[in-house]
Parts: C-alpha cells; sequence; structure tokens
C-alpha cells in the first residue's frame, strides 16, 4: 500500500482512539506504518504483530515469523490476534498502552514525537532508535495535522 493509501485508510480509526485515549492519531499512524510496512504486512488487521497468548479469546491467524530463541536465529509458525477491521487492531494497542503502567508518562505529552519518545523510553521496543523512526514518520507525512 502507498503511504499516502496507508494513512487515508487508517486515520479515521487512529483519531477516534485517540479522542478516547488521548494516544496521538500521528504516533498510531507512525508506529502501525513501522511495524506493518506501511501495511504490507498485517495479516487480520493486526497492525502491530501483536501474537496471540493464551489471553487472548478472539480470532487469531497464523503466520510464519522469525524468531531468536538462545541466540540462534529461527522460523517458526505462530498465532497472531486478528481483527474485523483496523479500529479493532488500533483499540487492541490503546488499551495495551493505557492498561499498562510503564507507559502512564507518556500520557503527559499531546504530540505523537514526544509521545513516542516517551513509550520508547519506558522500554517498549529493543531498538534504541525506534522513537526517532516513529518521528521521522511523522514528520515526512506531516503526520501532526491529525492530532487535535
Amino acid at each position: 500500500m502507498k503511504p499516502d493509501d496507508f494513512i487515508a485508510a487508517i486515520s479515521p480509526a487512529a483519531q477516534a482512539c485517540a479522542a478516547k485515549t488521548k494516544i496521538p492519531a500521528s504516533f498510531t499512524i507512525a508506529q502501525a506504518a513501522l511495524e506493518s510496512g506501511w501495511g504490507a504486512a498485517c495479516p487480520g488487521f493486526n497492525l502491530f504483530g501483536i501474537k496471540a497468548d493464551a489471553s487472548w479469546h478472539g480470532p487469531v491467524t497464523e503466520q510464519v515469523t522469525h524468531e531468536v530463541v538462545k541466540g540462534k536465529p529461527i522460523t517458526i509458525t505462530a498465532k497472531f490476534r486478528a481483527y474485523s477491521d483496523w479500529l479493532g487492531s488500533i483499540e487492541d494497542h490503546a488499551s495495551f498502552l493505557t492498561g499498562n503502567p510503564r507507559y502512564s508518562g507518556a500520557f503527559a505529552y499531546a504530540s505523537g514525537s514526544t509521545f513516542a519518545r516517551a513509550v520508547a523510553a519506558a522500554g517498549y521496543a529493543t531498538d534504541p532508535d525506534y522513537a526517532t523512526k516513529i518521528i521521522s514518520i511523522i514528520k515526512a507525512h506531516n503526520l501532526s495535522t491529525l492530532d487535535s
């Protein structure tokens, strides 16, 4: 999917979620773009690659994925959460962020860029450049205009 098409497809859901959760739409869209390769890798509308562990009682999709186990790369088939639409994926991801106390400090920020820095600083990803990557997507596609 082209970036403009991806942004147009998920913006309404990201903005609706932002109105309820205060997670900036720009952050949600940029993170979804980064995690899904602009929608190229999101079977079952799963924008964030959330696996279906024992706590998940909804639909799943099985996908081949690459993991590192005991320092060695392996290929496995894993179950991932599946949703009926973009909003379901975005709301489930928001529930993870709002329900996890480690990310509570991020909610002091209204801009996607500062929210991204706070989430990354709280340990969201192991990539030390995670926030920088999200912020570059926000800036390159002027996503901050979607925050209200």
